[in-house]
């Protein structure tokens, strides 16, 4: 498990923490309170890279505006 504070990663540092944390926890073979601490753990890399992806789209979305605001083929983003 990485030192690094959750807020302080990037959308692909997240997502390879939590790839790690989620093999650990299908592994099966830590703990109760490690797994716990693991579980908890994925929450807030899976909200960091929710939030990552949905600062990506509003990004992407800003870019497809064209001249005074007017949209300009955008789609909704679907699961949002």
């Amino acid at each position: 498990m990485s030192e690094t504070a959750v807020a302080e990663m990037s959308f692909e540092q997240a997502m390879a923490e939590l790839e790690r944390v989620v093999a650990q926890l299908e592994n099966g073979d830590v703990p109760l309170e490690q797994s716990i601490t693991l579980y908890e753990r994925g929450a807030a890399l899976k909200a960091r890279c929710e939030a990552k992806l949905k600062e990506a789209e509003e990004k992407v979305a800003a870019i497809t505006l064209g001249e005074g605001g007017a949209a300009v083929g955008l789609k909704p983003v679907e699961g949002l």
